[in-house]
């Protein structure tokens, strides 16, 4: 049976293609940014929202998962970032050899990791908690390593911190503090709200690619420019899973766990990653490198989906 594409990335793709040939500019444009800023407040406000305090007590105890998990993110991930940069200049263009940098340095996401840990049969709880502390920990370990490996690319300071704080971490707080009062209206309205999660995040990749196209950077890249940097993407995308599953096994978790580190470890957020982008990266430049975040926020969606139905356990037969 032949699989149709994923609606999130058709819209991704599309917003990207519209804001590059018809984008919005000037004072429209100063408005359109403001409404995405408060968009993706909300999406944390959700996101805070959805987590049962119950599951993440649950899923807190596990700290061998969650050492897995964190270090592979913030440790392994740069280092492997830091070897495509060798490619600078050779293979990639200096944006976007930025852009796959950034990419290995932002948080895990988190709804991809859990659905298709559920799918594969692994540790929800586990998932849930390593995805969500990865999110608050990049509020701040993201920008701190892009103020020690980007330093001449990005603007990281204290009014750039409070900016990523405001948007991402104060919203979820809030989400969790509401949560006994907007719980049940969150649950009942479940898949409607995750069809604005998706939207907030196409609107953030218009508002970026119209800036894009606003500076005129598009004139300079090539079709092979793309091609090249997904490439990349697929290579990194390969070496984290393989990595993952590897560390896994080493580390002598369950297969429940080890299923967890392979979504979590490997995967790397759009909603957390494109407003740290806009925050530390100005001008139009900022599409160029999140371009390679969207790359492979596409690739993990696909390679996921497929994994976890090859990973699910049988379903047990009827009596």
């Amino acid at each position: 049976m032949r699989q149709r594409p994923d609606p999130f990335i058709v819209a991704l793709l599309a917003a990207a293609l519209v804001a590059s040939f018809l984008p919005v500019t000037g004072d429209a444009l100063d408005v359109l940014k403001a409404v995405s800023a408060g968009a993706i407040g909300l999406l944390f406000f959700l996101y805070g929202a959805r987590l049962s305090t119950a599951e993440t007590m649950a899923g807190l105890g596990n700290w061998r998962l969650h050492a897995v998990i964190l270090s592979t993110t913030f440790i392994v991930f740069p280092v492997l970032g830091l070897a495509t940069q060798l490619l600078d200049g050779n293979l990639l263009r200096p944006s976007l050899a930025s852009g796959v940098l950034l990419l290995c340095l932002v948080p895990s996401t988190v709804q991809s990791c859990v659905v298709y840990t559920g799918i594969a049969g692994g540790n929800v709880a586990g998932a849930v908690v390593s995805a969500s502390l990865s999110n608050i920990l990049g509020v701040f370990l993201t920008p701190a390593l892009v103020a020690l490996l980007m330093a001449s690319d990005a603007q990281v300071d204290a009014g750039s911190i409070v900016r990523i704080v405001l948007q991402i971490l104060a919203p979820f707080v809030l989400g969790q503090v509401l949560r006994p009062v907007v719980g049940g209206f969150v649950q009942r309205n479940d898949s409607r709200l995750k069809l604005y999660d998706r939207s907030s995040i196409v609107l953030v990749v218009f508002v970026a690619f119209s800036e894009g196209a606003e500076a005129h950077i598009w004139s300079a890249l090539s079709v092979w420019s793309v091609l090249a940097v997904a490439l990349v993407c697929a290579c990194l995308l390969a070496v984290a899973m393989g990595w993952a599953v590897l560390i896994g096994r080493l580390s002598g978790l369950p297969r429940e766990d080890r299923v967890a580190v392979l979504f979590c470890a490997s995967n790397k957020s759009l909603a957390s990653g494109l407003p740290i982008a806009t925050v530390l990266f100005g001008g139009g430049e900022v599409a160029l490198i999140v371009l390679p975040l969207m790359l492979y926020h596409q690739m993990q969606i696909i390679t996921g989906a497929v994994l976890a139905k090859r990973l699910a356990p049988p379903a047990e037969p009827v009596r």
